[in-house]
């Protein structure tokens, strides 16, 4: 089989894992996802058990509950909304398979969610997207001129798998103070790369653009500022773990090449749209780094 080929064949299977994600709260049947891959399906399931190494039935059910946990711990669904949302007739089916999958109730998980067992148990969904999807291209860089942009800023610090609690406070505090994403500029400061520092020592901003006088507060948020100037810029469309393939290769290749230098910031994300409000490979971050002005550079060396 042709490289072509090959491409062509996984991008029919590609088209139904994107199928799925957007149609978590319908029903599907092997027929229906069969179609959706031009396949038999006589031999869709087959085909796709030994590409993926594992069955459809499973991928659609790792899918459902991937969604419905983030909808517990982070939106304002109750079980009853999540089940349904998520194409389980009872919640009573959809509670079995919750705490088959996550060893804990979905109500339990909605109050108190145990981040570990919860990462562990969607490892092999992970696994198998990371392994399959395909990578993707570096898309168009430009320079900005970034505002001054006030923030309250809610720092993580300590183990990545822990960041769920940390974004759970942030949600509470802006719900407080009435910050929703759809008037308020939702951002992400990428102090530390988690694969290069040791996890008690990981930092992550999350951020919120406002004017607004921050008190001293129960929840650790503080005022603070993203910086006016130059940053090179790129829209990422797509996974988590899609983006962190794209800055990857953003580091890598765009900026050895493009003669920039890095400014005394931290790389920040501006989050336009949000899993699980949209499938995960419809999600929308602006990505910026920030960069030197080579005027203000020049100056510098002329200086010395």
């Amino acid at each position: 089989m042709s490289p072509n080929s090959v491409q062509r064949f996984h991008a029919r299977f590609l088209a139904v894992l994107e199928y799925v994600e957007s149609h978590l709260d319908d029903e599907m049947c092997v027929e229906d996802l069969a179609a959706i891959a031009a396949f038999s399906k006589f031999h869709f399931h087959r085909q796709f058990q030994s590409l993926f190494g594992m069955n459809v039935y499973r991928y659609v059910q790792l899918s459902r509950l991937k969604r419905a946990s983030y909808q517990l711990a982070f939106r304002d669904q109750s079980v009853l909304e999540a089940a349904a949302e998520n194409g389980y007739e009872s919640p009573e089916s959809f509670a079995r398979a919750f705490r088959r999958q996550f060893l804990q109730s979905p109500s339990d998980f909605r109050s108190r969610p145990d981040w570990n067992s919860w990462a562990l148990s969607l490892d092999p969904l992970t696994d198998m997207r990371h392994r399959h999807m395909p990578t993707p291209s570096l898309p168009h860089i430009e320079i900005v001129q970034f505002p001054a942009t006030k923030i309250a800023l809610l720092e993580h610090r300590g183990d990545p798998l822990a960041i769920g609690e940390s974004i759970r406070k942030f949600i509470a505090w802006r719900k407080e103070h009435r910050l929703h994403p759809s008037v308020s500029a939702t951002f992400n400061l990428l102090y530390d790369d988690p694969e290069a520092v040791p996890a008690e020592k990981f930092r992550l901003g999350l951020a919120v653009a406002t004017e607004l006088e921050i008190a001293d507060n129960e929840y650790g948020v503080t005022s603070s500022e993203i910086p006016r100037g130059r940053c090179a810029k790129f829209t990422a469309v797509g996974s988590e773990a899609t983006l962190a393939t794209l800055l990857r290769q953003f580091y890598s290749q765009w900026l050895p090449q493009s003669r920039e230098e890095p400014r005394d910031f931290p790389l920040f994300l501006q989050r336009l749209k949000f899993y699980p409000n949209v499938p995960e490979h419809e999600a929308v971050t602006d990505v910026y780094l920030p960069i030197d002005d080579p005027h203000a550079r020049r100056s510098a060396r002329s200086a010395r």
